[in-house]
């Protein structure tokens, strides 16, 4: 009996593949167009006026209950353009699906004939260029696409779907805006949340999950040195920043190479760095600006610490007085905690996908460095949470060896039609399961 039960599994989620694909044949001329008007008319983080407007129509058109905008910030005056889509479908658990919204400043150099040559005014008031350089007006159009899948399929799948349309993912602030606005209490709290992400490395349309630690935690660290400045020409009278900031840059591998588990990993990078106006002047003090990145918590809270004790043991050893210690300083707002993917609901997710899609399709991927907010929906995982990772890049590019542009690159150009076949069936398959 239980063969017998294994197999008519199997031939029904066999046939839910092929149907799926013939589903998704008729929709992909449609969402390639919606993909490339969006990728043309890409806007920053918590400016996502238009974007959101767009997703929200588009979903209430499907029969979703939309709301938005739903959020709020800290930042006095600024609009958390969050969206939140309900569909019920009688008794079953609540599934969490999100996308992001928002677009980076950087000057698109694609070539695309539907390229973006969008310039905005950033918070700062800079005027700078704006494009989809990480993928996310793929993921939105998966979310629609997925969304119409569901409201298709709705005699084969019972409870609610939840569809959350993020902002403000590029500077970690959307996720707890839409939180902060009661998510949870306004709108059912998800049984589960899964969500998708463009990957610059894997053939367009190829799956890759990671169970356990998948993306690390992000911080973003100040350290000013801060010297005794004079005459470039006396430096025994000064206490110089520039060779004790020197010193600490030097100093901080150690924390990777000596105090950390090889086990454990860790990066830290010292990104900008600013000191003195003049050749023959020992400035006052040099700026540096630092990006921390680590998994588990325990690792992230003696990174930390060591950075903060290598630049006051420097400058002590400088003979710097105490009340031109080093500064350090943690911009809480950007600062983020690592994604951690629910091992269970991973392989369960990725077991449906697998049988949907084929073994060649779907692959375990090693843990990712780059960072994301997209974590907090789990509520330091109390609800289990998986985000997994949708090849974007040309076959034939990937085989020709040629350098690869990475997300965040003016040069990243996902190839549509086959990247959003593959995210709009991932996450179709991924839906079904958890509520069949």
């Amino acid at each position: 009996m239980k063969r017998i039960a294994l197999l008519t599994l199997f031939i029904a989620s066999t046939a839910l593949g092929q149907s799926l694909d013939q589903m998704i044949d008729r929709e992909i001329p449609s969402l390639v167009t919606t993909y490339k008007q969006l990728h043309a008319a890409p806007e920053l983080s918590m400016q996502e006026k238009n974007t959101s407007a767009l997703v929200a129509s588009r979903l209430g058109e499907l029969g979703y209950e939309v709301s938005y905008p739903v959020g709020k910030y800290l930042e006095p005056g600024a609009t958390c353009y969050g969206i939140v889509a309900i569909m019920k479908n009688g008794a079953g658990p609540t599934v969490l699906v999100r996308t992001d919204m928002d677009a980076l400043p950087v000057s698109e150099q694609t070539g695309l004939p539907y390229a973006s040559s969008v310039r905005a005014k950033s918070m700062s008031g800079d005027d700078v260029p704006v494009m989809h350089a990480c993928g996310h007006d793929i993921h939105m159009t998966t979310l629609m696409g997925t969304a119409k899948m569901l409201a298709q399929l709705k005699s084969q799948w019972h409870g609610t779907v939840m569809l959350i349309g993020q902002p403000a993912e590029e500077v970690v602030k959307g996720a707890d805006g839409m939180l902060r606005d009661h998510l949870y209490e306004r709108f059912p709290k998800p049984d589960f949340a899964i969500a998708l992400h463009d990957n610059a490395n894997m053939p367009a349309g190829q799956i890759g999950y990671t169970p356990g630690y998948f993306m690390a935690s992000a911080d973003s660290v100040n350290v000013t040195i801060r010297g005794m400045g004079g005459h470039g020409a006396a430096p025994q009278s000064t206490k110089d920043p520039v060779v004790m900031a020197a010193q600490f840059i030097n100093a901080l591998q150690t924390i990777v190479s000596r105090e950390d588990s090889p086990l454990d990993p860790v990066v830290v990078t010292v990104g900008s760095i600013h000191g003195g106006t003049k050749r023959n002047i020992i400035p006052d003090e040099v700026q540096l600006q630092m990006t921390v990145r680590t998994y588990k918590p325990e690792v992230r809270k003696r990174v930390l610490a060591s950075i903060e004790r290598i630049a006051r043991g420097i400058a002590m050893t400088a003979g710097v007085p105490e009340d031109r210690a080093p500064v350090f300083e943690l911009l809480a707002g950007e600062s983020v905690e690592s994604t951690y993917n629910d091992p269970v609901l991973t392989e369960r997710i990725a077991a449906a996908i697998t049988k949907g899609m084929g073994a060649a399709n779907v692959i375990r991927i090693d843990p990712l460095m780059v960072s994301e907010d997209f974590g907090r929906f789990g509520l330091d995982r109390k609800i289990p949470i998986s985000m997994i990772n949708l090849g974007a890049v040309d076959p034939i590019t990937i085989a020709s060896g040629q350098r690869l542009p990475s997300l965040h690159s003016s040069g990243f150009k996902p190839l549509p039609e086959p990247t959003l076949r593959g995210g709009i069936k991932a996450m179709t398959l991924a839906v079904l399961e958890l509520l069949r």
